[in-house]
């Protein structure tokens, strides 16, 4: 099957439920055991709601259909899937590597508890080399962190290449895949270990549920679960259900998400008010390449770098808008629009000169949502000294 019927058909047992299309919601906590031996055993499919449900497993199989391979693990929030991924492979004593673009609540993980707990943490530019990786490998380096594309400023990285100088040097590969999700990016066929998804965003795909993923390959599964459930990390069935829910669903809406964020880069392009559009779908783009071998195809997050002008100016603009809204998620139906604020720990990766705005493509009319730009535009040469 095509990824595109996997989304349709994977996760579903309409037998073991009456018939219905959908797993139902199981709002579970104790499971009731028929016999001793069962309890003593316990071998069933399901012993205790925390470890899983009908509902729950139902996502994490289509998760599993879509990464190619066998286990998924649901934690209740992106942020989550990322730290609880990170603590699976490392420990007190043990170095890690993360790219310097990396979602800014990890970072804030990296410099606070992961440094508690004895872990120390090298940030290295999104466009470093294999050599260059390679010549910051320390011994006790465990984990390499990849964010591709970035947070911010949208750099693709080289996955296969890394991912080689990581594994040479004994660490794990981990890869927050949330921009592309595992339909237009499989970053376990790449040579990851782990893949991580903020399923909040495209999965959910409607702004109404916290959701993460965790998906390991052979050699991470035993101790990514055993993470997992040391920790007591679960999701609700009503949340499980909104993520299986909005999977349906997940392939028009990505291809409506790119088809927009397309356009709507193209006319931001020819604004003279723009200095550069973050977005490596575009040929131009110095990510395009890797892109174009690695990706499937783009969703609707982007980055607009404008020219120097005043904070006031760029509040005009946003604080007008009608059909975007502002907000720091994104991979709903909704467009959004936000200020970024580029942290970077080192020099090598892209710091824009002007004020850098992230834009979500929601499912609009994208002549609409030029039609709002405009008007922002203009809010903004008004505003300008």
């Amino acid at each position: 099957m095509k990824d595109e019927t996997r989304l349709i058909h994977t996760g579903r047992r309409p037998a073991a439920h009456s018939g219905a299309v959908n797993v139902p919601v199981y709002r579970a906590s104790t499971i009731i055991h028929p016999t001793v031996a069962a309890l003593e055993a316990g071998n069933q499919e399901f012993t205790y709601g925390r470890r899983g449900t009908p509902t729950t497993r139902g996502l994490e199989a289509s998760i599993c259909a879509l990464e190619a391979v066998s286990r998924t693990a649901l934690t209740p929030s992106g942020l989550s899937a990322c730290t609880a991924a990170l603590m699976s492979v490392l420990k007190a004593g043990d170095h890690l590597l993360m790219v310097d673009t990396v979602y800014g609540p990890t970072r804030i993980f990296c410099k606070t508890t992961l440094k508690d707990f004895g872990v120390s943490t090298t940030y290295y530019a999104p466009g470093t080399t294999p050599d260059a990786l390679h010549a910051l490998m320390q011994p006790n380096t465990k984990a390499v962190f990849l964010e591709s594309p970035g947070s911010g400023t949208f750099e693709v990285q080289d996955l296969p290449a890394l991912a080689a100088v990581a594994h040479a040097g004994g660490a794990s590969v981990l890869v927050d895949n949330t921009w592309a999700t595992p339909l237009l990016c499989k970053p376990l066929l790449l040579g990851a270990d782990l893949s991580i998804n903020a399923a909040t965003k495209y999965i959910v795909g409607h702004a109404d549920a916290l959701l993460g993923t965790i998906t390991a390959n052979e050699t991470h599964v035993a101790r990514m679960m055993d993470f997992h459930g040391r920790f007591g990390l679960t999701v609700s069935g009503d949340d499980a259900y909104l993520g299986q829910r909005g999977l349906r669903t997940m392939a028009i809406r990505l291809a409506r998400h790119q088809e927009t964020a397309l356009k709507l880069a193209a006319w931001f392009s020819a604004r003279p008010e723009v200095t550069r559009v973050l977005y490596p779908a575009l040929p131009a783009d110095p990510g395009h390449a890797l892109w174009k071998r690695d990706f499937r195809g783009a969703s609707g997050l982007f980055g607009v770098e404008l020219k120097p002008c005043a904070q006031s100016a760029v509040a005009a603009m946003l604080d007008g808008f009608e059909l975007f809204g502002m907000g720091w998620s994104w991979g709903g139906f909704e467009s959004l629009a936000v200020t970024t604020k580029i942290v970077r720990k080192i020099d090598g990766g892209y710091r824009p000169a002007g004020p850098l705005l992230r834009f979500h493509a929601g499912l609009e009319d994208a002549d609409d949502l030029i039609a709002d730009l405009a008007t922002g535009f203009d809010r903004l040469n008004g505003a300008t000294p």
